[in-house]
């Protein structure tokens, strides 16, 4: 008997979106799940009339933030196919209700993953966000595969003391200015409880931003608790503690750490290592993000937070919590708004369409494979499809050929479009703002036009469905004479509704938008 499981209260919210159609247990058809939106239109091109498709994530919903429903779970219940693209690409709980209510019969496919059997080519995450500060966020590094961990496990990282001369805050920004606080030394902290209100879960091998916050200078030590919790309901599993020593507004020197390296630019994570249990350090000083080269053992490194870190308590009751607004506070932001927890690997495959390709043909032999009878069908209809999106390939790189090298930069909000670059020789000139506040600061709109004055860029784009992300980018736009143009992520809506039109689409708004009218 198959039943529903592991669906968070928020299942119980409407999410504003279209319900997705539901999946019949009595249906002849072969009945398929996927994550998203882009993989059912991938699935329904293979399948043909052989397969009834819905998708977790609504079309229009960001695969990053949603959070599955009831109707979602029960779809999963009765799928005999599951594809998911991973690769972190999706929210964890859209994942955890994906395996806990597939059925053991059925088969599920993570395509970013096991593309790479068809040709698929993986890049790395990387992270170029100029801070004047060391980026410090959450890692969890390795799969646990000893402790029999999955994708749907977590690591729980806690903070278990601090010691110092203010109160020390870890938050998260999210898309729309709001910020759940993950780290509040300021009520204490409860052992009994294991640390509950104090602790932020990762899915195994992924890596998160984070904000930290000192309410006065001085020297702080930290108390850091790493756990692994196997399952839902599982009893965690203790891995390491460790201190870490920041210095805030002092010299590092201060903080009595004789020999130690001192962190004040790049990218740093604290590190749980599911591999040997231990709590480390891992750093890149480029500040590339994910292709962390160094490990550092906790009382090896003094986390510098200078005195250029002191900022004012944005206004607004989401940031009550630091304090009364305009008050001081020393902060090492979180550089990318968003609770945007990633691994080492881009997950947008497909916005490079060899890629697209490469799970066409992973899709057509998992049908295959579930339902052999209708294997000269699913070749047919995919050889078909192959041949429109080798069309759709060439488009976009005739298209995207066309504009100007000297005019081919891409800023924008999400940094969904690696594949893009990669595969059609466009540079990622940034994004709008690495600032975690709602509003940018002063200092990040001079960043953003100095950026796009240098560049002489056109245009800049915005994901229609991230459309609330737009207003400084569409003021400075403004300011500068330039145009805002969409361009398409992850998602489709009412007026892009299949990935071959996404594709095309986007190659068409950076045509249109970035050739200069002298050149066109």
């Amino acid at each position: 008997m198959r039943r529903l499981a592991s669906v968070t209260a928020a299942a119980l919210l409407l999410t504003g979106c279209a319900a997705p159609p539901l999946l019949e247990p009595d249906d002849d058809r072969l009945q398929v799940v996927t994550t998203t939106g882009l993989l059912r239109d991938l699935v329904e091109n293979v399948g043909g009339d052989r397969v009834q498709v819905a998708s977790l994530v609504p079309d229009g919903a960001d695969p990053h933030a949603y959070e599955p429903t009831l109707r979602d779970a029960r779809n999963v219940v009765y799928a005999d196919v599951a594809f998911s693209n991973y690769a972190l690409l999706e929210q964890h709980n859209i994942i955890k209700t994906l395996d806990a209510n597939l059925a053991d019969d059925a088969v599920s496919v993570s395509l970013a993953e096991e593309s790479v059997k068809y040709a698929a080519e993986l890049i790395p995450l990387v992270e170029n966000i100029n801070l004047d500060t060391v980026w410090l966020g959450l890692r969890a590094h390795g799969e646990g595969e000893q402790y029999g961990a999955d994708r749907t496990s977590q690591v729980l990282v806690s903070m278990t003391d601090v010691q110092g001369p203010g109160d020390v805050f870890g938050y998260l920004t999210g898309t729309f200015g709001d910020t759940d606080v993950y780290f509040d030394s300021s009520d204490g902290f409860d052992a009994t409880n294991g640390y509950r209100d104090d602790t932020m879960a990762l899915p195994v091998d992924a890596h998160t931003h984070l904000s930290w916050a000192f309410t006065e200078p001085g020297v702080y030590t930290i108390g850091i608790e790493s756990k692994l919790q196997v399952e839902e309901t599982a009893r965690p599993v203790h891995l390491d503690t460790a201190t870490y020593t920041f210095a805030v507004g002092v010299r590092p020197d201060r903080a009595g750490r004789a020999g130690a390296t001192v962190l004040d630019q790049g990218h740093a994570d604290i590190t749980a290592d599911l591999d040997d249990g231990a709590l480390s350090v891992r750093y890149d000083a480029e500040g590339g993000g994910d292709s962390t080269q160094q490990s550092f053992a906790p009382d090896d490194v003094v986390f510098d937070v200078p005195a250029k870190a002191l900022d004012e308590i944005p206004a607004g009751q989401q940031f009550s919590f630091l304090g009364r607004a305009g008050s001081p506070v020393h902060q090492l932001p979180q550089a990318v708004l968003g609770r945007h927890v990633h691994g080492e690997i881009d997950p947008h495959l497909w916005q490079d369409v060899h890629n697209g390709m490469s799970y066409v043909q992973l899709i057509r032999d998992t049908l295959i494979g579930v339902d052999p009878d209708g294997a000269r069908e699913y070749r047919a209809n995919a050889e078909h499809y192959l041949r429109e999106l080798e069309q759709v390939d060439a488009y976009v790189e005739e298209r995207i050929g066309q504009i100007p090298e000297e005019h081919r930069y891409l800023i924008t909000t999400h940094d969904a479009f690696g594949y893009l670059a990669h595969a059609y020789s466009v540079q990622i000139a940034g994004f709008v703002t690495p600032n975690p506040a709602v509003e940018p600061s002063l200092a990040d709109r001079r960043k953003l036009l100095e950026t796009i004055r240098s560049l002489d860029v056109p245009a800049v784009f915005l994901e229609p469905n991230l459309a609330s992300r737009s207003s400084t980018l569409g003021e400075v736009a403004a300011q500068l004479g330039v145009d805002v143009c969409p361009i398409y992520g992850d998602t489709f809506d009412d007026r892009v509704t299949d990935y071959a039109s996404m594709m095309r689409f986007n190659a068409d708004s950076l045509h249109d938008c970035l050739i200069p009218e002298g050149h066109r």
